[in-house]
């Protein structure tokens, strides 16, 4: 028997792949890395951060950055993005034992060069933290932002995405819901037809758009401005979201989380600033925040469904500009599943 644990159950680690300067931030790392130490020192409060970076010197210029944090290991890799939802492996349970599944990645669609991503699970699988997790090869390309778990038996996820032929060629419906229930132990998929939102080029990736809380509560993005041009197709959304129905048949608990004002880079472009790209670890919730006044309104909203976590407003404005936010930059690992040192 698969299961695909939900994000909020036990943690026993994080991981985050560290920016470099020879990487897409170099025009604004010093911001960046301005996140990445809050981010680091926020996790490591509450459990094990492991950090990826790309040589000892790397290593060395990270460690001086978090001289007072001790919860951490490095593993040394190379990576084309630091987007690691989409890179390291998503975790289930198979028969109560956790298993690292290690799909395909192919740069969102051949958007990108991928070469380091794609082959930076076999690098982890050499650290001594996974060497004694089992773990399974699967010749079929998924990311993780692009799929959504109630921890029980069901997945919610986006046709945009799964459904492109940039991904698998031979993507039908029937065959990708095959896929799922095959590698998660998946009874039912809740398909939603969304379009991405303006910068995001991940072909409308679910942990942008609408974020299991619970088993039965959803929180998602929504537009309050009539005039956005995501107004129209964020409204469609929600009532896609409102004819979903529950394992018991039921409504989901909906909670709208309204985006923050339009961010724009220097050339004009609007990048996907959201507040669904949240991410839960054990006794916290981290929620990007975009020196917004949503910001406020968004934290509120999310401790009345994590009454038992901590809120922590997040800094992600600078993180955006490479089109990804916090959860995109995350990936966590259930309790168990690693040999944590």
């Amino acid at each position: 028997m698969i299961r695909f644990p939900a994000e909020w159950e036990p943690q026993a680690a994080v991981l985050i792949a560290w920016p470099h300067e020879t990487g897409d931030f170099q025009n604004r790392l010093a911001a960046v890395e301005d996140s990445y130490r809050f981010i680091a020192d926020t996790i490591s409060r509450f459990q094990r951060l492991i950090i990826v970076c790309r040589d000892d010197s790397h290593q060395q210029y990270i460690s001086e950055q978090l001289a007072s944090i001790e919860n951490i290991n490095f593993i040394q890799a190379r990576v084309n993005d630091i987007w690691v939802r989409d890179t390291v492996f998503l975790t289930v349970e198979s028969d109560g034992e956790p298993l690292l599944l290690n799909f395909r990645f192919n740069g969102w669609g051949n958007k990108y060069p991928h070469q380091y991503d794609n082959a930076l699970n076999q690098r982890l699988l050499a650290a001594p933290l996974f060497e004694h997790t089992k773990h399974r090869m699967i010749d079929f390309i998924l990311e993780g932002g692009s799929v959504e778990s109630d921890g029980i038996d069901t997945i919610l996820t986006t046709r945009q995405c799964l459904l492109n032929p940039n991904r698998n060629t031979w993507s039908k419906q029937e065959d990708i819901e095959r896929q799922l229930e095959r590698h998660f132990g998946t009874t039912r998929v809740l398909w939603l037809d969304q379009e991405n939102l303006s910068g995001d080029d991940t072909d409308a990736h679910i942990d942008t758009l609408a974020r299991f809380c619970t088993e039965d509560t959803i929180a998602y993005t929504s537009c309050i401005n009539p005039n956005d041009p995501h107004f129209d197709s964020l409204r469609n959304m929600a009532a896609q979201l409102q004819a979903l129905r529950t394992q018991s048949d039921k409504q989901y608990q909906l909670i709208p989380l309204p985006m923050p004002a339009p961010i724009y880079n220097e050339e004009g472009q609007r990048l996907p600033a959201n507040y669904a790209n949240f991410l839960v670890i054990n006794g916290a919730v981290l929620v990007p925040a975009y020196d917004d006044p949503m910001d406020a309104i968004i934290q509120q909203r999310l401790a009345g469904v994590f009454p038992d976590r901590e809120i922590i407003a997040t800094p992600c404005k600078p993180l955006v500009h490479q089109y990804g936010s916090l959860h995109c930059m995350t990936m966590q690992f259930p309790a168990g599943s690693l040999r944590v040192i």
